[in-house]
């Protein structure tokens, strides 16, 4: 009898096991081991839907045997979700990847064929190691770089460079003053990126704001070097509104911690990244960007 394809839901599970598997007891191990195989051969039942087609739905694609559409994908994760985006198939046989909006961030979560399963986490290519999930994110949550002004930014690099970096830094932030000496690296090994620091302090830093508004004021990378040095500054000798206008233009393009990178392309990168990170994402996006060249023509003997 014709069977759909095996779903590799499992993988998924099995990379999270990985990730936790100093603290994973023997039932914790058995609990995931049952749950993977339920879910990976959810296809391999004979159903009534693979009966559809005459030859099965391994003669087939997976869509001429399952769908999934927006209202069916609306009612499965009513509750889960504040809104849903797109619906369509994984790279991951068996699943149907869909889009799904939470608490202003956007990311992809994987429904099985049989509909009875949700699955979240990583996804990853164990040819390349490449984060299938994180890729889509990052896809999911770009801005337009237009929208965001750079008069207030402290550059580092040299302004005429062809690649932007806007970065969003709290004074006070551990992961900005370690990002800080990341980006010079970043630009003595590649002249052809400038960063622009723009401020953005957080709640939980009580004196930032001030030392944000100092900074800007006078548009001193060294004021934002003595505050990453752990130095006072001095009262701020402006009235301006660039800082609140950075937290309201952060909030609206999703900036919620610190450092964050706006890519040229618009990709919003939170977290802190090594300098060979940041210049390989950069990289990565100008061979995306690249027309595809066509492959020239053999020589004629």
């Amino acid at each position: 009898m014709p069977v759909c394809p095996p779903s590799r839901a499992a993988v998924i599970y099995l990379y999270d096991y990985v990730l936790n598997i100093a603290g994973v007891n023997k039932m914790s191990f058995m609990v995931h081991a049952l749950f993977a195989l339920l879910v990976s051969s959810v296809c391999l039942m004979p159903s009534a839907s693979c009966a559809m087609s005459s030859d099965g739905c391994g003669a087939g694609k997976c869509t001429d045997c399952h769908t999934m559409s927006m209202d069916e994908a609306k009612g499965l994760l009513k509750g889960l979700a504040d809104d849903i985006g797109t619906v369509k198939l994984s790279e991951v046989g068996g699943l149907w990847e869909i889009e799904i909006e939470s608490k202003g961030n956007r990311f992809p979560i994987y429904i099985d064929f049989s509909k009875q399963f949700l699955v979240t986490g990583q996804v990853i290519r164990l040819a390349t190691r490449e984060n299938i999930t994180q890729k889509r994110m990052m896809e999911l949550n770009t801005v337009d770089v237009a929208q965001i002004p750079l008069d207030d930014a402290i550059v580092i690099g040299n302004p005429k460079a062809k690649r932007r970096v806007i970065v969003f830094d709290d004074p006070e932030c551990p992961f900005c003053i370690k990002l800080h000496g990341e980006i010079k690296q970043a630009v003595k090994k590649d002249p052809s990126v400038a960063f622009y620091i723009k401020m953005y302090p957080l709640p939980i830093h009580p004196k930032s704001y001030e030392k944000a508004k100092a900074i800007v004021c006078e548009k001193s990378l060294k004021l934002l070097e003595d505050s990453f040095d752990g130095k006072d500054l001095p009262a701020p000798e402006c009235k301006g509104d660039a800082v609140d206008n950075n937290i309201e233009l952060g909030k609206k393009i999703g900036v919620r911690s610190t450092p964050t990178l706006v890519l040229p392309n618009g990709l919003v990168v939170p977290g802190y990244k090594s300098a060979d990170d940041i210049l390989k994402l950069l990289d990565m996006l100008d061979k995306a960007a690249a027309p595809e060249q066509e492959p020239k023509p053999k020589p004629k003997k």
